[in-house]
């Protein structure tokens, strides 16, 4: 299958994957959603639940820190300053005295406040940490076929703007609707305490409050969730055109790429204006609404105090504003965050969608070891180099161990295969190549000439038919020792950041200087190489791009 199917495969592919219905966030909550952030939860408790624990007595000890000095102020009014009134010669002793209790308190918030802030840093960035390094792990364990229907974009995406959405979440949006959450319990049975019905006017206002939020919550979590998909088309396509310069240039496609660059940012405009449009208009309408609530508030507590109705005094009245005041701003906080969830909820289903990819299967048994070859042909496994290879092939069903020297013998019996099982490349393949044997495939460009060579890596398994590596089933073979066996010149080569012997040295890591270099005279490299500036130790970079084609091979 040609390079050209390939990529058009991946693309009808990627486009036919299926798209989550559009939820609401706040009182239509997606379960998705929940799950998601559920699970980055999961993350976040297993390595830190002392410091969450931690961090949540910080968070309880700011909330009642700062209502301490809300209700301070009905004691201040009416037991400090309206008795001291009109005295000739007030004592200003026990107010000083309340005042310095009032101070320590708020030390204490303070000092909660900031160690909160600075565990959660520890604890996020400890979080994805770990997260990156599992989701490398995942990327590193699927098979091929995910990486032919995934733009590389679109999974450095993930990577990128998905993860660090969840640092925002974990750090900033989680810690805060707890510490709103308590705020606002604690400052409810404050009001109940203070004036009853002064706190159903305040929860009438709040109700209010809510359902505006909900609504416009609503409208915008479709948006946010396309933001992130866009946002990975972008990326996916930039890359493509990066590694793809040359042939733009050489096709003269400059102004094409520019136009459909265009499309996909402007997709990706209109999205995330969408998303932000209406986010943005949350803080404010509650704002307004809590501005609006106070007035009222405060008119309906002025006339209770006038007509002497439920013994609300001055003071009581003053801290009951207070008290409406910081009720609803928690409930402006959450809404605040509801952006950073919204988005983190749609980055960690694609983080976790890619680390539920099921990993590349692999049920061979059958290992690549090194032999000593005895005169009577008898093959014995060594834990020396001895420069033989045989294969050790356990036997299910008696139990026994037999040995085969590695030959190279590969044989193809009515091989039947397609990318998509709906459509064949190949069918009814035979063929075989003897030990040293030389052979060239000839075809048009999709015939499947790259395709027989990945189905003896077995980086695709085939739908019929067996293909036999000296006369084992390499179904049989464990897929890391058949690729250790076979050495491969890739059509598109790739050469990773570091120096050539670095490079050289890849295919077999414990390789030694000498053996990299002895590697390097067989394949006709040695010259060439020690024309280098820096001979074996010149740094490679932008994948070769200071080598030819051919030397890059």
């Amino acid at each position: 299958m040609s390079e050209t199917a390939r990529q058009t495969h991946a693309r009808t592919s990627q486009n036919q994957r299926p798209q989550r219905p559009p939820r609401g966030m706040m009182m239509k909550p997606d379960k998705n959603t929940f799950r998601s952030i559920g699970r980055v939860m999961k993350y976040v408790l297993k390595d830190y639940k002392i410091a969450c624990l931690i961090v949540l007595v910080c968070i309880i000890g700011s909330a009642l820190a700062t209502l301490s000095f809300t209700l301070f102020t009905r004691t201040l009014i009416d037991d400090y300053i309206l008795p001291l009134i009109g005295k000739a010669n007030p004592d200003f002793d026990p107010l000083a005295q309340r005042l310095l209790k009032i101070s320590m308190i708020l030390v204490v918030g303070i000092i909660c406040s900031y160690s909160m802030n600075r565990i959660m840093v520890t604890v996020s960035q400890g979080t994805l940490k770990k997260l990156r390094n599992e989701l490398f792990g995942k990327m590193e364990s699927l098979p091929l076929k995910y990486f032919d229907t995934h733009s590389h974009g679109n999974i450095m995406s993930v990577y990128t703007n998905d993860v660090d959405t969840l640092r925002q979440v974990i750090s900033q949006s989680l810690p805060q609707l707890v510490s709103s959450s308590i705020t606002m319990v604690s400052i409810f049975v404050s009001m109940i305490v203070l004036n009853i019905p002064l706190t159903l006017v305040s929860l009438f206002m709040i109700f209010i409050s809510i359902r505006v939020t909900a609504k416009l919550s609503a409208v915008s979590g479709k948006y946010f969730s396309q933001q992130q998909r866009d946002l990975g088309e972008v990326n996916g396509y930039i890359e493509e055109m990066i590694q793809g310069q040359k042939v733009v240039k050489v096709f003269c496609h400059e102004q094409h790429c520019i136009d459909e660059f265009k499309d996909l940012n402007h997709k990706l405009r209109d999205s995330a204006r969408n998303a932000n449009k209406i986010v943005n208009i949350i803080m404010p309408v509650n704002g307004n609404i809590g501005h609006i609530s106070y007035v009222i508030v405060a008119t309906v507590g002025a006339i209770l105090a006038l007509k002497g109705f439920t013994g609300l005094t001055l003071g009581a009245l003053i801290t009951f504003m207070t008290l409406s005041k910081n009720f609803s701003m928690p409930v402006t906080q959450v809404s605040q965050q509801f952006s950073s969830i919204v988005m983190a909820a749609a980055g960690a289903r694609r983080v976790f969608e890619m680390m539920d990819e099921k990993p590349e299967e692999d049920n061979g048994y059958v290992e690549l070891v090194r032999a000593n070859i005895a005169e009577d042909g008898t093959i014995t496994e060594s834990k020396e180099q001895t420069g033989t290879w045989a294969w050790k092939h356990p036997h299910q069903a008696d139990g026994t161990v037999t040995y085969r020297k590695l030959e190279g013998a590969i044989t193809f019996n009515d091989v039947d295969f397609g990318y998509n099982p709906d459509k064949m490349v190949l069918h009814n393949i035979k063929m075989y190549a003897n030990p040293g044997q030389k052979l060239a495939f000839v075809g048009s460009t999709g015939a499947g000439k790259t395709t027989v060579t990945n189905l003896i890596n077995r980086f695709y398994d085939i739908q019929d038919g067996k293909i036999r590596f000296d006369e084992i089933n390499v179904n049989k073979i464990k897929k890391g020792d058949l690729r250790r066996s076979l050495g491969m010149v890739l059509q598109d080569t790739h050469l990773f950041t570091g120096t050539v012997m670095e490079n050289i040295r890849y295919g077999r890591l414990d390789a030694t200087d000498e053996q990299c270099i002895r590697a390097a005279r067989l394949a006709n490299a040695d010259g060439f190489i020690r024309r280098l500036p820096n001979g074996y130790d010149t740094v490679l970079r932008n994948d070769g791009a200071n080598l030819s084609q051919g030397q890059r091979q």
